[in-house]
């Protein structure tokens, strides 16, 4: 019994390569399970940065947003810089004005000095006139000095007369009346003409000195709007002028002070004055022929002197007329 049953056990024993198969499979499981396991760890790894990534956007972000922060920095340093500069220059050039103005008022002052002695009447006349009435009392006292001392007297006209224009101080009209009251006509006009566009000419120098920055810092969209204007009658600039000078539109300071920032050339700027203003000066001077008889300065001019003054405003713009006229025909 016991031998059979040693001989069924021997019998049912696992075959040879049964064994070694198994050996085999357990081998490629111990293989296999750690060829998962690492890779497992890799995946994990992987997820985790990811998930690093992810929950922490910032930190890409940061850097890009730091570098934005500078350049935006730099930016407005940049403008600030450009707007303290700007101010800056402004400033200086409001310092420069004043002392011109000191200047040419210090001059003023020297001439009034060397000027022939007065009589204490007579002193308080001497002064830039403002009204007809101050026109009247200073003719009176420089007609009783003019033929003793006659280049003395123009002279100070002279000079006062180119002070106002260049600082664009009202009283020039006034000036021109009291010529035509003390001199001929030929001599007052050619004074005035001449007075008129020196004058101008400084004023415009002067802007263009100082008043074109401050016109493009306090007034920038204005003056880009008046280059543009100025671009766009280039070609007529000089009728232009005449016919500004020649008409009400625009006040003379104001074309002076105005001309140099919008990119208006002198020649034309000066010629366009001297002949521009000989209209108006001619009525002015007529009327100082008769300025006792005034009582303001509207009575120089009546209906008669606007009419000549138009006509010659239409005069002025025929060569502008024509040239688009012909230029229409031949296009």
């Amino acid at each position: 019994m016991v031998n059979r049953a040693a001989g069924y056990i021997q019998d049912c024993q696992w075959p040879k390569e049964l064994d070694e198969r198994m050996v085999q499979m357990n081998g490629s499981l111990d293989v296999t399970y750690g060829y998962n396991n690492n890779r497992q760890e890799e995946q994990q790894q992987q997820q985790q940065q990811h998930e690093h990534h992810h929950h922490h956007p910032l930190n890409s972000t940061k850097g890009l947003t730091t570098v934005g922060n500078a350049a935006s920095s730099a930016d407005l340093a940049k403008n600030g810089k450009a707007l303290t500069d700007d101010d800056r220059s402004a400033r200086q050039s409001l310092i420069l004005l004043l002392a011109i103005f000191c200047a040419s008022l210090f001059a003023m002052l020297y001439v009034y000095a060397m000027f022939p002695q007065l009589n204490e009447s007579e002193k308080q006349y001497i002064k830039v006139p403002f009204d007809i009435e101050d026109a009247k009392q200073l003719g009176r006292v420089l007609d009783r000095y003019k033929d003793l001392y006659y280049l003395e007297v123009m002279f100070g006209i002279i000079l006062v007369y180119i002070f106002l224009q260049t600082f664009a101080i009202p009283g020039s009209l006034f000036l021109s009346i009291l010529s035509g009251f003390l001199y001929s006509f030929p001599v007052a006009l050619t004074l005035v003409c001449f007075c008129s566009a020196l004058g101008a000419t400084l004023c415009y120098l002067l802007s263009q000195l100082v008043g074109r920055r401050l016109v493009k810092f306090y007034f920038p969209e204005r003056a880009r709007l008046w280059a543009a204007q100025v671009d766009h009658h280039r070609a007529d600039l000089l009728s232009y002028m005449l016919f500004l000078r020649m008409t009400p539109f625009l006040p003379n300071w104001f074309i002076n002070l105005v001309a140099p920032v919008i990119g208006v050339p002198l020649f034309p700027f000066a010629l366009g004055t001297f002949l521009g203003v000989a209209p108006p000066s001619f009525i002015a001077i007529q009327a100082g022929k008769t300025l006792y008889k005034m009582t303001s300065s509207s009575d120089a001019f009546s209906w008669g002197s606007i009419a000549l003054l138009a006509a010659f405003s239409v005069v002025a713009l025929v060569p502008v007329i024509f040239k688009r006229y012909f230029k229409t025909k031949i296009d």
